[in-house]
């Protein structure tokens, strides 16, 4: 005899368990084609269902956060990027709309292979708008990786064989590759062709780059030899360039730093 819960009655108009709370059947009535007859295995009940469905996506969101986390650590190898966020947008620099719209319509630009390449002077915002696009993606759960040259190029400086070969395919997977800073790298033969390895393989797997850099457009458009025309082409084929013509915010910053450290050393905050 199946045993009687204590969330569970029996029910005498079919002689099925029933739960106490929602009302639903606990049992089901099977048909016995060998014996004839049927049984009544355990079944589950409404709220039974929603409790567990319930579950799996609490499960499913702790997952999808820790899977961030991951990703986040992966991505964004320079703590500080962390604070590359939309939430820290002081709204003073207009090019920050195209931030957003790139993130909007991410899945597009996925499909279509569209990356940005952000040029202007020192300090206008690059890289904290680069930042901003890496977190949201990730944020959604989007691989992205935000790195630089010099850091790709030592890392493969202690790598051979298959570490090596593992290390630019793993560049491969993510959704998002950001290169920072191009043009900060020495321009030795070999930096140069690990560049233009790197850029061409994203090129060809079809994904989208988006690269920030301090030279001019027509610096980029005109190289100065063939092995920069290289790299160059290739991300001017991709990427849509958007100028950075704003004040410089590192200036600011900088400005807004000694002033607070003027205040934290002043005598009159001085302890007697």
């Amino acid at each position: 005899m199946t045993e009687i819960r204590e969330d569970e009655y029996l029910d005498p108009a079919d002689g099925l368990l029933h739960c106490r709370k929602c009302g639903g059947p606990r049992q089901a009535v099977i048909p016995d084609p060998f014996k004839g007859g049927s049984f009544k295995p355990r079944c589950v009940c409404p709220c039974q269902q929603e409790k567990e469905r319930r579950r799996r996506e609490a499960e499913e969101l702790r997952q999808r956060m820790e899977r961030i986390r991951r990703r986040k650590a992966q991505g964004l190898q320079d703590r500080y990027l962390y604070g590359y966020t939309f939430a820290h947008d002081n709204g003073e620099n207009p090019v920050m709309a195209k931030a957003h719209a790139y993130v909007d319509h991410w899945p597009e630009a996925f499909k279509r292979n569209i990356g940005l390449l952000l040029f202007g002077d020192v300090g206008t915002g690059k890289s904290f708008l680069a930042g901003c696009i890496a977190n949201a993606l990730l944020d959604q759960d989007v691989p992205v990786l935000m790195t630089n040259f010099p850091t790709i190029l030592s890392r493969l400086c202690g790598t051979f064989g298959e570490d090596r070969t593992a290390f630019l395919n793993g560049l491969g997977d993510y959704d998002l590759l950001i290169i920072d800073d191009l043009g900060a790298e020495r321009n030795t033969e070999y930096a140069l062709e690990q560049m233009f390895s790197i850029i061409d393989s994203r090129y060809r797997c079809n994904k989208p780059l988006i690269v920030t850099t301090n030279l001019k457009l027509d610096e980029l458009k005109h190289p100065p030899d063939l092995a920069h025309a290289r790299i160059y082409d290739r991300i001017l084929e991709r990427c849509a360039p958007i100028l950075f013509a704003g004040k410089n915010f590192r200036e600011d910053n900088a400005a807004s730093t000694k002033a607070a450290a003027r205040r934290i050393v002043s005598p009159d905050n001085q302890k007697n």
